[in-house]
């Protein structure tokens, strides 16, 4: 055989229909893991805690489905299986609960009311300190505002309690001007202003961290053309800042529609008892109240199921829509 012929049958090996690329031998398992070893190292512990406090716990959405008695048997796992199998008479009771609808429409409205004054917050926070010049300012403001994140619930509310509340600095210094203090953090009809408050000061620095990541991916001479053009600051945020953040916006807008049920616990738990339950109770303290501090355990893992169930489904809606309108979202099937 001619080297011309050993060339041409070589070619044609490699060569598909269709012009295609030869398709690329995959390594075995064991070649991979001594390859990437280092890198399996270092999210080995990160692993383990998701699988210990994420993953394993959804084994007990069993008993959503059973009349649970953690005292029957010795251990857990004799609970389990010694319980009695009720299929879905928890959810029944669940859904002809009118404490349980209560909670549910106080979730979907802080949850409403959330997406619309605080969502927007951190995105204008990103651009503000994007368009700093001063490298100092800018570390500084970043500094100060992302602070508060670190801050428990607790503190957060013993702070808003110290300047509005009764004998808070607000009502001493109207006191003594002469007028009427306000009644702030035990008023049940601003409730839903004080918590979206209390969430704006402790998380609206740290939301804006993955913005500023996505302000600076943004190619900076699509600005210098844009002035070069003549266009200016509205129209260079308008036509270059706001498109370089869609993806990411709705990305986080999925995901937040996902969590949507789960506004907070401590937050409201805290305050609970100044404006009373009709204004406070969620879902989160609504499971507390009356699964755990009951004794129920299977009612909460009811409610809980119905949470995660109702997530999922905001998830697939949200990242519909975003493929109808032509964003990645969260997943793709291409």
């Amino acid at each position: 055989m001619t080297v011309r012929e050993v060339t041409a049958e070589a070619g044609s090996d490699q060569t598909r229909p269709g012009g295609a690329a030869p398709r690329r031998r995959r390594l075995p398992l064991r070649t991979r893991l001594r390859r990437d070893w280092q890198l399996l190292a270092m999210v080995a512990p990160g692993f383990v805690i998701l699988l210990i406090f994420s993953y394993l716990p959804i084994l007990g959405n069993v008993i959503a489905f059973q009349d649970y008695n953690p005292y029957v048997g010795s251990n857990p796992l004799d609970a389990f299986v010694q319980s009695n199998w009720i299929g879905f008479g928890q959810f029944q009771l669940l859904f002809a609960d009118p404490a349980f609808w209560h909670a549910f429409r106080n979730t979907l409205a802080i949850t409403a009311f959330q997406l619309v004054f605080f969502f927007p917050l951190p995105i204008l926070l990103a651009i503000v300190l994007h368009s700093l010049l001063s490298s100092r300012l800018r570390g500084f403001i970043q500094t100060v505002v992302y602070l508060p994140h670190f801050f428990s619930w607790v503190l957060v509310v013993s702070f808003f309690v110290a300047m509005l509340g009764g004998a808070g600095l607000l009502a001493q210094t109207m006191r003594e001007a002469g007028m009427e203090p306000w009644n702030v953090m035990t008023n049940p009809d601003t409730f839903i202003i004080l918590v979206t408050a209390e969430a704006v000061w402790k998380d609206v620095g740290w939301g804006t961290i993955v913005f500023l990541a996505a302000l600076s991916t943004i190619d900076q001479n699509l600005y210098e053309a844009a002035a070069a053009d003549g266009a200016g600051r509205w129209r260079r945020l308008w036509h270059i800042t706001l498109p370089g953040l869609r993806p990411v916006i709705v990305l986080l807008l999925i995901l937040r529609l996902g969590d949507a049920l789960s506004v907070g616990f401590e937050q409201f738990l805290l305050q609970r008892d100044a404006v009373g339950r009709q204004a406070s109770e969620v879902l989160d303290t609504f499971v507390y109240h009356f699964s755990i501090a009951t004794g129920n355990y299977g009612y909460g893992a009811a409610a809980g199921l119905f949470k995660a169930a109702v997530g999922l489904c905001l998830i697939l809606a949200a990242n519909k829509v975003a493929h109808m309108l032509g964003e990645r979202g969260i997943y793709s099937r291409s």
